[in-house]
């Protein structure tokens, strides 16, 4: 277990397995923040580093605060304290603004427009159509089908897809997974490692723990609004057992 005093994230309080050696700059930062919903913070003293290159696993029980995070990241809530750091320099810009940056947010909804085709889905998000059916051509087919008429794991695959054709350069996930059968989930992960591989810097937020270490490069666990625990993926794979025993479980949540 290695301690990195030089890391904002070490700073938490929670149990730390990261290795800080010559690790790139930052791309999307958080720094002691505090967040919520009115006067009354959710999620406590944050510090979370987003990379060029990596996946980063934001792991937890529901309620845990991982959506609350990933807003605040995106510019849908502002802090109460502490701050957000975009390539280094502080931002509050709202999500549309962190958008012409290249960040983009996909949230726990399927964030496709139901009643226009396949086709104009892809157009409407901005990026090359070609390289959406690169990433998933199982949507070729569905070019003139109306998006509401898709299965969950089409409508997610487009939404994907419409993300990551622009080749962003951050990119917050919020629970890819729910209702998609693991087929599914394993090419949209695939497909989200794919996105750093090619440089962006990823933040997954994920049910499916196990899915997720097998893919990222660090993770964070949340209880209660607070970091618990974080590491390099290949550490914590090792320990799956008692993080899920510790943090994940039905007991844990009831505690909270």
């Amino acid at each position: 277990m290695t301690n990195t005093s030089g890391n904002p994230a070490s700073r938490q309080g929670g149990d730390t397995l990261l290795s800080s050696d010559r690790a790139p700059q930052a791309r999307l930062e958080i720094r002691d923040l505090s967040v919520g919903y009115g006067p009354t913070p959710v999620v406590h003293d944050l510090n979370l580093v987003l990379r060029p290159g990596e996946v980063v696993a934001l792991l937890g029980v529901n309620g845990a605060g991982k959506t609350t995070t990933v807003r605040a990241l995106a510019g849908e809530l502002r802090p109460l304290r502490g701050e957000v750091l975009f390539d280094g320099r502080r931002t509050t810009a709202p999500l549309h603004r962190r958008a012409r940056g290249g960040l983009r947010y996909i949230t726990e909804e399927r964030s496709v427009f139901m009643e226009l085709s396949v086709a104009d889905n892809l157009r409407l998000g901005g990026g090359d159509r070609e390289r959406c059916l690169e990433l998933f051509p199982e949507l070729a087919p569905l070019l003139p089908r109306r998006a509401g008429l898709l299965s969950g794991g089409e409508q997610q695959m487009l939404t994907l897809a419409r993300a990551l054709a622009a080749d962003p350069r951050v990119l917050l996930a919020d629970e890819l997974s729910l209702g998609l059968a693991p087929l599914v989930l394993e090419r949209l992960l695939l497909a989200v490692r794919a996105a750093a591989d090619r440089g962006g810097a990823v933040l997954l937020v994920e049910q499916h723990v196990r899915d997720a270490l097998e893919v990222a490069d660090r993770a964070y666990v949340l209880s209660h609004g607070r970091v618990v625990l974080e590491g390099e993926a290949r550490e914590l794979r090792g320990r799956i057992g008692e993080i899920e025993r510790t943090y994940l479980s039905n007991a844990e949540l009831a505690t909270g």
